[in-house]
């Protein structure tokens, strides 16, 4: 994922389709990372965003961190790159590069949030990665579920509007980072499905069966009916 690469987030593409970068997302994931970093009692100096689009995400996380906590956003996209730059405060930083091309750049986390799912080569991004801080946050769409692939057009347009790549269940999430030698702290679901969303009639309608067979079995639920992701911490 190297900057000089003409892609669909350099050249424009993905700006086309999506103007905002998903900013109307950005308080509800930033929420979700401070939410498993509270749980599990980790307190940073350092955080950096992967992929940080229009840097709305580092933003909130910063504006609930410490005092001495600096923040830090890495974006390929120009367009992204722009909405960052109006950010920008004392402990809030934007680069428009590619931090895998930062050799000496470490972090006590590093945040990659809906990120590799988009990458050619995955493996490598992710491997590449685990050098640059001692904690890592993945968020990760969990596009694979019987739901999703009796109906193929989900699928179909993931790849088409949004540019993934690789599509994920929880386990296979987990085993890629396992694979790639990460050791996993703590994993949750994030409910986008229920708590975000169209508002449409029909999206509304799809909550009340995600909301019941939730409580009763997670991982069931996120299989069968999907519309969920899963929030990684690991190191």
């Amino acid at each position: 994922m190297a900057q000089d690469e003409e892609s669909i987030y350099t050249d424009g593409t993905y700006a086309q389709l999506h103007p905002e970068m998903h900013i109307q997302d950005s308080e509800w994931k930033a929420n979700n990372v401070l939410k498993i970093l509270s749980k599990n009692n980790i307190r940073l100096k350092s955080i950096c965003d992967v992929g940080c689009g229009a840097g709305e995400v580092i933003k909130v996380i910063h504006d609930n961190s410490p005092n001495d906590t600096r923040c830090y956003g890495y974006e390929i996209s120009p367009e992204a790159f722009e909405l960052c730059e109006t950010k920008k405060k004392e402990r809030l930083s934007f680069f428009h590069k590619d931090v895998m091309n930062e050799k000496d750049a470490f972090f006590d986390l590093l945040i990659c949030l809906d990120v590799f799912e988009h990458v050619d080569d995955y493996l490598g991004f992710i491997r590449g990665l685990k050098s640059k801080s001692k904690y890592k946050i993945f968020h990760i769409p969990l596009d694979l579920s019987v739901n999703t692939i009796l109906r193929e057009t989900p699928i179909v347009l993931s790849r088409r509007n949004n540019g993934h790549l690789h599509y994920y269940t929880k386990y296979t999430a987990i085993e890629t980072l396992k694979y790639c030698d990460y050791k996993i702290i703590d994993y949750n679901y994030t409910l986008a499905s229920i708590e975000r969303g169209s508002g449409t009639f029909l999206n509304n309608l799809g909550k009340i069966p995600r909301k019941a067979l939730f409580k009763i079995n997670e991982d069931f639920c996120a299989t069968l009916l999907g519309g969920f992701s899963l929030m990684v911490l690991a190191e």
